[in-house]
């Protein structure tokens, strides 16, 4: 089991997301137009989220850590004042490479679950 990794959820880090991964959609940085499109108030988009479980892997697994490939599915969106809490463990180890089962939760419930490949530097192939 990988150490959680829990991230306030704030309006700066969610507008800040979006605007890094050029996701110029209204939800997600106008409350305005995110309350006329059926949600309470902006949330976070999918590229934020692959980032703080890129952010999570690499932490957890030491900065050498090449992330392979992720597979990841959104739940619960995430919202200005959530806390994000991630979570993982390994699944299989591989020569140089693991598997990992990731999850991320917030007040509502599943906001990501997933799984990744990591490549570790120095470990026997």
């Amino acid at each position: 089991m990988l150490a959680p990794l829990t991230v306030p959820v704030t309006r700066t880090l969610i507008v800040a997301g979006a605007l890094a991964s050029r996701d110029y959609q209204d939800v997600h940085h106008d409350p305005e137009a995110a309350r006329a499109k059926g949600a309470p108030d902006i949330f976070m988009n999918i590229l934020t989220t692959n980032g703080l479980v890129g952010r999570f892997l690499t932490e957890r697994l030491g900065p050498g850590a090449v992330l392979r490939a992720l597979a990841v599915r959104l739940g619960a969106p995430n919202y200005p004042g959530d806390e994000l809490v991630l979570t993982g463990s390994v699944t299989s180890v591989a020569g140089a490479g693991l598997r990992v089962a990731l999850a991320g939760t917030n007040r509502l419930g599943r906001h990501v679950t997933g799984t990744a490949t990591v490549a570790l530097p120095g470990r026997v192939r």
